[in-house]
């Protein structure tokens, strides 16, 4: 054979093992960033998110699910290679191995290399859907149905997860879950690990099989225990419940094994300790979170810097808005590894890019909210509460109209009660002409006596079933099944009378305890009910959100409990609302925490009582001074604050010793719009919370995971909140991050990373602004949020350089989707003590022409001269005492403007 025609035949041997190489390892062409092994496909979506599939059909999905919305990334570099029989991905910032052939992902075939700050990790995902348990796979129970009672509860004793089931007191209280991977049907073994005082017994059933699991008394410690019984093949639904004398044990996790096998080893205890929270559905009634912790469950981010989120059982979401139940196909799986290291943002960026954009809520959303369980007239309104307001100089932007304007029951009737609201048409039109933003408090439900109901009945085509009404009293009470669209219209149209009146009305969904609802597979209930609010309102050009609890919903997955396709998609919809606390000074310190939680899934907005719902130290619901004040001024640098009680004292008025303090923060809280509506933004488009623990940027200073209720409200700006009594010169331990920092209220300089103590009367707080950083203000502290932001206070920490982009659109409406907001650029150079506006970027209906700015630069020496666009100044302030200096000029929005202090 000639050399020739041996090379020919080599270079066609190579063109054949790079075309099997292409087929194996990256897919189809369709599909960049695809890498296919058999039954296994990886999409490298970004340098920190691998898609991994495994379908044992050979069907991968392509259709986008509820959570997954958008896997069109962009292009994303990456190598593959064969390495000792695994496939091995690498980006610039993890590899993933997978051994070839090796059938279902687990921890022992497939594992992901990655850094989370100078440690190496080895991140071994578990694929774990709640209320799902595999066989030979250890299960969390409190990620499981609780029943009769059970609860989810966390303390500081060793269990696993983010905690365990408790208060099995009630005869079948217990948790119940499904069961996959028995292949034939067949005697099993169910284990548990548990803890109890005394010998008792559980029941475990599967099918019509029961057991008795034995316990022994355990003397506070966890234990182990198991029973055999026959479990059918296929998905089986089980369940360990006490017998009817109920028990007083506790279940930490449980498994399914063949008979002969011992408890498996709980492979994901180590990284599910790491977790950093965290979510749960509301904090209804919970007082003392310190002394009796609450459970929260898993959020995105974790130290050790990774997390599978599991979207196996996720809906499809079709084009029209609406979901289709996957199939159920026992061998496929469906996963998204988050591999973001230390690097959080990253991470909170995939999750925004995967799941899609956080709702953008309008301007007015960010003023004060008023709110109030009790039955308030139309005159109480307009006569009494904001000519209160007024006096005081307190904006006022969202009424909040609890249920009791309701008739004939004000739980759920859907008609006004005339002798509260006689002209709700007058009501609506004065609420618009002052600019305020009306919300009604509806529970969805009907009571068959409403006159309302026999019209629901037509258009539903069916009378409809009894159920649960919450605290409704003595009614007939009628649900809703919102899966079927007849029903579902019927209960929309309930709505009509009220948005007759009042287009932009706002609906407070309270789907605490009323048993309508959606009947959802592959998405939660919640998810499915504050998505249809939203739709509605945007389709009439608002920008739509549900205001409601969210992540779970009644269906099985009632209470705080978990649906398996998670809350990963509720920021897309919904203001989450924390709902009925009690309030104490713990829930306080605990509230900060909350939110921040519920940033790592996503959620950017946070709606608290402030001031509580429920106080229990007197009958009129009164708050103590002190903790009512800190309240508000925890509230002022929240995403949302809305004034509410159970029909106690919330305004400032209420509370004369503490009124003052109390009016300022809230005058503060609109001074504080320009930049709330700034970082709203910022939430848009990166996916960061509005209130970012302090882990988030300072993942390798062990403090910052050790102070969870001080907070960073944007890039530079530190909040802690006062959370112990006392008027006059209250402690607060601060850790303070690297970099100097000023105190906006007394202009004192701190310099870290360091803990310290402040101290603060009531009228301040610990807010500090990093050097360099630049909070703008409104000048005008009293006007509606509704309002175009005009004239502008610019206050800039000296000591380091840095930049401010200010984000202004019209407020309203979805214009801003479409490019029609503007960005305007402040800089401070610490060279040459400049502040520079440049011109404003971009154009909206109702922007500005011209603007008033106030540069107040702290921490620095007197000037000698202080010129404006190089010419010198007519007017400037220096306070010594605070080391800052004050100057104000006026100036087209379209054009520069600079302050030179030296």
């Amino acid at each position: 054979m000639s050399k020739r025609v041996l090379v020919l035949l080599a270079v066609l041997a190579v063109a054949v093992l790079v075309a099997v190489l292409v087929v194996v390892f990256r897919g189809r062409d369709e599909h960049p960033g695809a890498v296919v092994d058999g039954h296994a496909r990886f999409q490298v979506l970004t340098p920190t998110l691998i898609r991994a599939e495994y379908a044992e059909d050979g069907r991968f999905e392509d259709r986008p699910t509820y959570n997954a919305v958008n896997r069109g990334l962009t292009t994303t570099a990456f190598t593959t290679e064969e390495v000792d029989g695994s496939l091995v991905i690498r980006t610039d910032r993890v590899a993933l191995r997978y051994r070839r052939g090796s059938g279902r992902f687990g921890p022992d075939n497939l594992q992901v290399e990655l850094t989370a700050g100078d440690e190496a990790v080895t991140a071994r995902p578990v694929w774990s859907l709640p209320g799902v348990c595999h066989l030979g796979q250890v299960c969390e129970a409190e990620t499981m149905l609780a029943q009769e009672g059970a609860q989810g509860v966390r303390d500081t004793d060793d269990h696993t997860g983010p905690g365990y089931v408790a208060d099995l007191t009630a005869p079948g209280s217990g948790v119940g879950w499904s069961q996959r991977g028995v292949a034939a049907a067949g005697e099993h073994r169910v284990h548990l690990r548990y803890r109890a005082d005394s010998a008792q017994e559980l029941v475990v059933t599967a099918g019509d099989q029961e057991r008795a699991v034995a316990l022994e008394p355990t003397g506070g410690e966890w234990a182990e225990a198991s029973a055999a019984l026959t479990v059918p093949a296929g998905r089986t639904p089980l369940s360990l419940r006490c017998p009817d004398g109920g028990c007083d044990a506790a279940i930490d996790h449980v498994a399914v094994t063949p008979p002969g096998d011992a408890y498996p080893e709980h492979t994901g205890a180590e990284h599910a300790a790491a977790n950093l929270g965290g979510w749960r559905r509301s904090l209804d009634y919970v007082d003392k979170p310190r002394s009796l912790p609450v459970m929260m469950y898993e959020g995105l981010l974790s130290r050790d810097g990774w997390y599978l989120l599991d979207d196996s059982e996720t809906a499809i979401a079709n084009p029209d808005g609406t979901t289709t139940p996957r199939a159920e196909r026992d061998g496929y799986q469906d996963g998204y590894f988050f591999g973001y290291g230390h690097d959080y943002r990253q991470g909170l960026r995939d999750l925004k890019e995967l799941t899609g954009p956080p709702v953008m809520l309008p301007r007015q959303a960010f003023g004060n909210w008023y709110s109030r369980y009790a039955a308030h007239d139309q005159d109480y309104y307009r006569d009494e509460l904001l000519p209160a307001f007024e006096e005081a100089g307190v904006p006022l932007d969202v009424l909040v109209v609890d249920t009791d304007f309701k008739s004939p029951n004000k739980w759920n009737g859907w008609n006004w009660d005339e002798s509260l609201f006689p002209d709700p048409e007058g009501f609506f039109r004065w609420a618009e002409e002052q600019g305020l933003r009306v919300a009604l408090n509806i529970h969805p439900s009907i009571d068959a006596n409403d006159p309302k109901y026999e019209e629901a009945v037509r258009t539903a085509g069916k009378e409809l079933e009894p159920g649960e009404c919450g605290m409704g009293g003595d009614m007939d009470c009628r649900v809703f099944d919102l899966s079927d669209p007849r029903q579902r219209q019927a209960y929309f149209d309930l709505h009509r009378e009220f948005e007759e009146l009042e287009p932009d009305l706002l609906w407070w969904l309270d789907s605490c305890c009323d048993g309508s609802g959606f009947r959802p597979e592959g998405i939660s209930p919640d998810s499915a009910f504050n998505a249809e609010y939203a739709r509605r309102a945007e389709q009439k050009g608002q920008r739509g959100f549900s205001w409601n609890r969210s992540g779970g919903g009644y269906n099985g997955y009632g209470g705080n409990q978990v649906h398996p396709a998670g809350p990963w998609a509720e920021h897309r919809y919904t203001v989450d609302t924390s709902m009925d606390t009690s309030s104490t000074w713990e829930l306080l310190a605990f509230a900060s925490e909350y939110t921040a939680g519920r940033g790592n899934i996503g959620m950017p907005y946070q709606s608290h009582d402030i001031g509580g719902h429920n106080y229990a130290g007197n009958e009129e619901n009164r708050l103590p001074d002190d903790l009512y004040a800190r309240w508000v001024q925890f509230g002022a640098f929240q995403p949302l604050l809305r004034l509410h009680s159970n029909h106690g004292y919330r305004l400032p008025w209420d509370y004369p010793g503490v009124e003052e303090a109390a009016v300022k923060f809230l005058k503060l809280r609109k001074a504080l719009l320009p930049h709330t509506y700034t970082v709203a933004r910022q939430a848009y488009d990166t996916g960061l919370p509005m209130n970012r623990p302090m882990y988030l940027d300072h993942p390798g200073h062990p403090e910052a995971y050790e102070h969870p209720s001080q907070f960073m409200y944007g890039d530079d700006v530190l909040v802690a909140p006062v959370t112990s009594p006392g008027v006059e010169d209250v402690p607060t331990e601060l850790w303070v991050p690297p970099g100097t920092w000023t105190n906006h209220f007394t202009g004192e300089t701190v310099t870290g990373p360091t803990v310290t103590t402040v101290t603060s009367d009531i009228d301040t707080m610990p807010v500090f602004l990093r050097a360099g950083g630049i909070l703008p203000t409104s000048a005008d502290d009293t006007s509606n949020a509704r309002e175009q932001v005009g004239d502008l206070v610019l206050d800039v920490a000296a000591g380091a350089s840095g930049s401010y982009s200010l984000y202004e659109d019209a407020g309203e409406g979805l214009g801003y989707r479409g490019g029609e907001f503007a960005r305007t650029t402040v800089r401070y150079s610490e060279d040459d003590g400049s502040v520079t506006v440049e011109p404003r970027a971009g154009s909206f209906a109702g922007a500005v022409a011209e603007r008033t700015w106030t540069v107040r630069l702290r921490g620095v020496p007197e000037p000698s001269r202080l010129a404006v666009n190089g010419a010198d100044a007519p007017e400037w302030e220096y306070d010594a005492d605070t080391r800052t200096v004050t100057v104000t000029a006026t100036s087209p929005a379209d054009r520069e403007l600079t302050f030179t202090t030296r």
